[in-house]
């Protein structure tokens, strides 16, 4: 009896090959979803190649444009089913309008499409037809530039690249960049380099469910957080990872808790998040700066680099965060947090203010 258990346990606890059987079929239908979604991208800007240059080289009759989306449609149908009405012929050709012209920088094309072919024009193409069709409706040249890259970047979903979208991630960045900064936005994406590059203002926690007018406590804005980690951590955007929360230490008889504690493997140090409810006031930025003292001093391994501190708020007087850090500080932030998505208009006019 005992002998027919322990055969039964252990091919039970053999069953691992399966798993990994199993994983390496999921990576290669992934693999091949990709490459089918790529192949795609690349038919559909070549057929709208061939029909802008039809379009130049025929008749000039107002209505040949119609014509030939129509022909090209109607054949397409015929041979191949659904999915070629004269609405996505016509997205072909404007995809090709877009971006036969709209030239990402070679370094990011390297970077991405070193073993991808090019176009006829020499452009390379990273993401689903799905992605550019959402990308052809931003207008801003520099902003397409910079959701197109973060998107291969960080292999965002559609989903996700929406997300950012509508989280005007763009114009968030932006705003704590000088001109300079702004253009790198467009040619590189967001490049992690130093502390500031991983901060933004605001912060967007739309998808936490809270309403901007709901009474709630720290706690629980910290345990909703915990609930939508993988939303958050998207949020906080590349190199990310969830150490802990309410990590405690002691002085002596008195115990402190830090709120959220994550490491940042791209610039090799912690960060640590602590929320306030209320307009942060010169004591909460001291309290960060005791715990971020602790971390360099008793935490961090002598090869990692400082550890940075973000003090998350509803509200906050510039003024009083510049006097009371020193004017070298390169450790301690404070961004607004916000729950529901910005106005990208509102954002976009703060751009130009600050552009000025």
């Amino acid at each position: 009896m005992d002998k027919g258990i322990e055969t039964t346990n252990t091919q039970i606890q053999g069953t691992g090959y399966l798993d990994a059987a199993a994983d390496v079929i999921r990576s290669a239908k992934t693999a091949a979803a990709r490459s089918v979604n790529l192949a795609i991208t690349y038919a559909y800007f070549e057929v709208g190649r061939i029909i802008f240059e039809e379009e130049q080289a025929g008749s000039d009759r107002a209505d040949y444009g119609k014509q030939i989306l129509a022909n090209v449609s109607s054949r397409l149908t015929e041979e191949f089913g659904r999915g070629f009405s004269m609405t996505n012929v016509e997205q072909m050709r404007k995809f090709f309008r877009v971006y036969s012209v709209d030239q990402i920088p070679q370094t990011v094309s390297e970077e991405f499409g070193r073993n991808l072919p090019t176009t006829s024009t020499g452009r390379k193409f990273f993401l689903s037809w799905s992605h550019y069709l959402k990308l052809m409706r931003v207008d801003n040249e520099a902003e397409r530039h910079f959701y197109e890259i973060e998107a291969a970047r960080n292999n965002w979903s559609l989903a996700e690249m929406q997300r950012q979208f509508d989280s005007a991630l763009y114009e968030r960045l932006a705003l704590s960049r000088d001109k300079e900064g702004v253009r790198k936005l467009a040619e590189e994406g967001q490049v992690i380099q130093e502390p500031i590059d991983v901060v933004k203002d605001p912060y967007v926690l739309e998808f936490l469910g809270l309403k901007e007018e709901t009474k709630y406590s720290e706690t629980e804005l910290e345990t909703r957080i915990i609930d939508h980690l993988q939303e958050f951590l998207l949020e906080l955007g590349r190199g990310f990872a969830f150490v802990g929360r309410q990590q405690r230490f002691t002085f002596d008889e008195d115990h402190f808790k830090v709120d959220l504690v994550f490491y940042n493997r791209l610039l090799r140090c912690f960060v640590l998040f602590d929320l306030k409810l209320d307009k942060l006031t010169h004591q909460d930025i001291g309290q960060m700066q005791m715990y971020v003292h602790y971390y360099d001093r008793k935490v961090k391994l002598e090869e990692e680099n400082p550890t940075i501190g973000i003090l998350l708020c509803r509200d906050k007087n510039d003024a009083i965060v510049e006097m009371t850090l020193p004017e070298d500080n390169e450790q301690i932030f404070a961004s607004k947090y916000q729950t529901i998505l910005p106005t990208k208009e509102e954002l976009k006019g703060l751009l130009i203010e600050v552009d000025k």
